[in-house]
């Protein structure tokens, strides 16, 4: 069975296309610049880079692409569309309604629809996309796997926030939690590593990139998590400003007149890690300016640490003890410095690693002490593939 994966962006749409005989990646890509002059598709296979350049005036344009690279027999790797088994689709928002991945239907498209004002930036491309692909491949089968889904286990006292109880109940205003299919994925593989039922552990996964959350998993179900109503609460991230007093936001406006839309964008990609170092979002420029004594550098790393250490210590009391943190997404995975500043902060918990490992970049393992009293992981998170697992349940299920 060979599964395509989806995530479209307002402007983009990144894909792979996996066999899942053995989990392999046949070809994967990006296209860029949708409905925009300069429009491009960059498709890979076996490392090797094919680059076409033409106007894509809609997704639909660009899904036509993707599958004609696809098949292309210079760089194709299927020869006929009928080889596509299912297309799985990356949705952020899901509201309540689904707890797991779902085989998309009417119902389900009228509840995508109906959860875009939760994800206005999100859900709309995303719904795009599907639309896109229903077109071109009707008898293909579509299965939407959200980022919202893996919370959804989460105690209505983690998720509910304190206000009054009315705005829940007519507009949904609560906690909804997202990177949760990296959160799962990586939750799961590092089940297998410590060669235990994940039922049986109690485990922090930290997915650390330009955009950040970190998730309490009790046996195998997330029970709190940092990031909000939107992605924009929790850690500060590379433009995100995460979780400040929120009594900032009328003083900004009544103080300098900004507008709702200014203070958002403010919030949304002037602040985190950039705002305060005022040299870069990506953790690479901002750790060599620190290197090289830049101050607010070393600040804005120095407060990102704390951040993290902030909820893995608030979410070690809320699970009552912690058998496994585990680091994913870019910075987790490729940061052996950020990894190493985060854990001197836990020795309380009675937490060493074991420098050498530490450096290891690029695969899953262990890299805490062998006297660590608590277990700490790399693990390379895998979205797409998570999708794909999904996506074959599901079809299979179908028949």
């Amino acid at each position: 069975m060979k599964i395509l994966v989806v995530n479209c962006g307002s402007s983009s749409l990144k894909y792979q296309l996996i066999n899942m005989e053995d989990e392999s990646v046949l070809a994967k890509g990006l296209v860029e610049r949708i409905g925009i002059e300069g429009s491009v598709l960059t498709h890979k296979v076996n490392g090797e880079k094919h680059v076409i350049e033409q106007p894509m005036e809609d997704h639909k344009v660009a899904v036509k692409l993707v599958l004609d690279a696809l098949v292309d027999k210079k760089y194709g790797v299927i020869e006929d569309m009928s080889e596509i088994s299912a297309v799985g689709h990356r949705v952020v928002h899901g509201g309540e309604k689904y707890a797991g991945s779902v085989f998309i239907d009417k119902d389900v498209m009228k509840a995508l629809e109906d959860c875009i004002p939760l994800a206005p930036l999100h859900n709309p491309p995303n719904i795009i996309g599907i639309n896109a692909c229903r077109e071109l491949m009707p008898d293909t089968p579509m299965v939407g796997v959200f980022d919202t889904a893996f919370h959804q286990t989460m105690p209505k006292y983690s998720y509910i926030y304190p206000l009054p109880y009315e705005l829940y109940e007519k507009y949904k205003i609560r906690k909804y939690g997202f990177h949760g299919t990296s959160h799962r994925f990586v939750s799961a593989e590092t089940a297998k590593l410590m060669g235990k039922n994940i039922e049986d552990i109690k485990m922090i996964t930290c997915h650390l990139g330009n955009g950040a959350s970190i998730c309490a998993v009790d046996k195998g179900k997330s029970v709190d998590t940092s990031m909000g109503f939107t992605p924009l609460a929790g850690l500060a991230m590379g433009t995100r400003c995460g979780d400040i007093d929120p009594a900032v936001i009328p003083f900004l406006m009544n103080t300098t007149g900004m507008s709702i839309k200014d203070v958002d964008v403010l919030m949304n990609k002037k602040s985190g890690i950039l705002g305060v170092s005022g040299v870069s979002s990506d953790f690479r420029d901002v750790e060599s300016a620190a290197n090289s004594g830049n101050e607010r550098a070393k600040l804005a790393l120095d407060l990102y640490y704390h951040r993290v250490k902030s909820f893995i210590g608030a979410y070690t009391a809320v699970l009552n003890g912690v058998d496994a943190i585990v680091f994913t997404a870019g910075l987790g995975e490729n940061s052996a410095t950020s990894r190493a500043a985060i854990c001197d902060g836990l020795g309380y918990l009675g937490i060493k690693i074991d420098p050498e490992k530490n450096n290891i970049r690029g695969e899953a393992l262990e890299i805490s002490a062998p006297d660590s009293k608590v277990r700490i992981f790399v693990v390379p998170t895998n979205e797409e593939l998570m999708i794909a697992r999904d996506t074959k349940d599901i079809v299979e299920n179908l028949k």
